[in-house]
């Protein structure tokens, strides 16, 4: 069973004085532990290891045989190191096991590690029996596989100069007693940044061919569709972005992950749109990131442009997704009738602070899911240049399709500029001005790191 604490004393010695059965004393406890086999004092002092904080289970199991030997006066035996029935000596092998794990990582930059360890399915059991053999519950203390875990990971930390973090670490380590193996995995790096997208039909990320499905081929030919590159755009955001990243970090891949996404003939101007690169198997995390900038805007060439790098913890990568969003946007707008001044100011009144209800576009409808969106027009301006033309702004809540605000779509979007005057509109060319938190800014401090762990100075929100 358990051993007691303090405050189980005096209740144990009521049950004892009213007739009930005592607690075993925890030195005769030690003693029936010991005499199940050899023990070391890892596995003698772990089924105590609820009691006496502060305290290393092989600190407890050595002050236990010398308080038993001294209450026997006895003469002291140390533990059964190497030879111990339980865990069969592999808290022998911590060291080991610690260098081993650094050496798998040797080639990489890190600052935080997390061990994990598979011990053999028979040591568990021993780890039980052994407590059942000495009539304690066989709870009592703390697992085989937890100790270990601690152990081998205060040596690793002590060996690399890093620290644990038990959420997401740089490096993580598996130990696999059995088969004798370290096992690392390195997690991946993250760079946060906004871009804006200076030239038309250029996608945010790749887009292989439907046709070929990006293999670039139509059977033995190549495929007529992309010409064989297997992309239906040579060049993409990610495309221009994300290989800088990678190559500097020096990862095995990336993913480009984005607030949202403009249409391919759009453009993203003035602040730019919210970005996360994430870079798989990094072997350097410590990146000058205004280097790192220079280096992707002399890459792209003037179709793209980064501003604002820096690292950035995992959670941005949803941060990024799933924060709820506005986005301001300037059409340039063309009409099939001549339209006045005063119109279209009737109309851009009308669409101000509007909710428009917008069943799938047409231009969508076979990748988006086929229902009515509610969205909020939170303001509209209107400029006419000529009687067949005009600049058309909007700020709107995220997803709200501005072409279709426009055209009406052939009565999917309502209300729509189109319907309002009574003329057939069209945006001939849309730009992205803005994209912003609607209740918060993206970019808060607290997904931001540190020089202290491994990341960029953080900014405050």
């Amino acid at each position: 069973m358990r051993g007691m604490t303090d405050s189980d004393a005096p209740a144990d010695a009521a049950a004892a004085d009213a007739g009930g059965t005592a607690v075993p004393d925890v030195l005769d406890t030690a003693r029936a532990l010991v005499a199940t086999g050899p023990l070391c004092d890892h596995c003698l002092g772990r089924p105590f290891a609820e009691r006496s904080f502060g305290l290393g289970n092989h600190e407890r199991g050595r002050g236990l045989r010398i308080a038993a030997a001294l209450d026997d006066d006895s003469d002291y035996e140390s533990g059964a190191a190497g030879d111990c029935w339980v865990c069969e000596g592999v808290f022998e092998r911590v060291d080991e096991f610690a260098e081993r794990a650094a050496e798998a990582v040797a080639d990489y930059e890190y600052a935080t590690y997390q061990v994990g360890t598979r011990v053999p399915p028979l040591a568990e059991e021993n780890d039980r029996l052994l407590r059942e053999d000495a009539g304690m519950d066989p709870d009592a203390g703390e697992p085989l596989r937890k100790e270990l875990n601690r152990e081998v990971g205060k040596r690793v930390g002590q060996v690399t100069d890093t620290e644990v973090d038990f959420e997401r670490p740089h490096v993580q380590f598996l130990l696999d007693v059995d088969a004798d193996r370290v096992e690392a995995t390195v997690n991946s790096a993250h760079v946060y940044g906004r871009y804006r997208k200076l030239e038309r039909d250029i996608p945010q990320t790749e887009w292989p061919c439907s046709d070929c499905r990006g293999s670039g081929r139509q059977g033995r030919e190549p495929c007529d569709t992309c010409g064989g590159s297997g992309y239906l755009y040579d060049e993409s955001v990610e495309q221009l972005t994300a290989p800088v990243v990678e190559e500097v970090m020096e990862g095995v891949d990336s993913t480009f992950h984005g607030a949202g996404r403009e249409d391919v003939d759009a453009l993203m101007l003035g602040t730019g749109r919210p970005f996360v690169i994430e870079v798989d198997e990094p072997r350097r995390r410590d990146v000058d990131a205004e280097r790192l900038e220079a280096d992707i805007n002399a890459f792209a060439d003037g179709k793209v442009e980064v501003e604002g790098l820096r690292r950035c913890t995992h959670d941005m990568v949803e941060r990024v997704k799933e924060l709820d969003a506005t986005k301001r946007y300037r059409a340039t707008v063309e009409f099939d009738a001549d339209v006045s001044a005063e119109e279209l100011a009737d109309a851009v009144d009308e669409l101000d602070g509007a909710t428009i209800e917008q069943y799938t576009p047409n231009r969508v409808d076979h990748r988006r899911a086929a229902k009515t969106r509610t969205r909020v027009a939170h303001d509209v301006t209107g400029e006419l240049e000529d009687a067949r033309h005009a600049t058309v702004e909007v700020h709107g809540a995220g997803g709200l399709y501005i072409k279709e605000l426009i055209s009406g779509d052939g009565g999917r979007t309502e209300p729509s500029l189109a319907g309002l005057l009574g003329v057939d509109s069209e945006v001939t060319a849309l730009d992205v001005l803005a994209v912003e938190g609607r209740d918060e800014a993206f970019e808060h401090s607290g997904f931001f790191l540190t020089d202290r762990d491994d990341g960029a100075d953080a900014d405050e929100e």
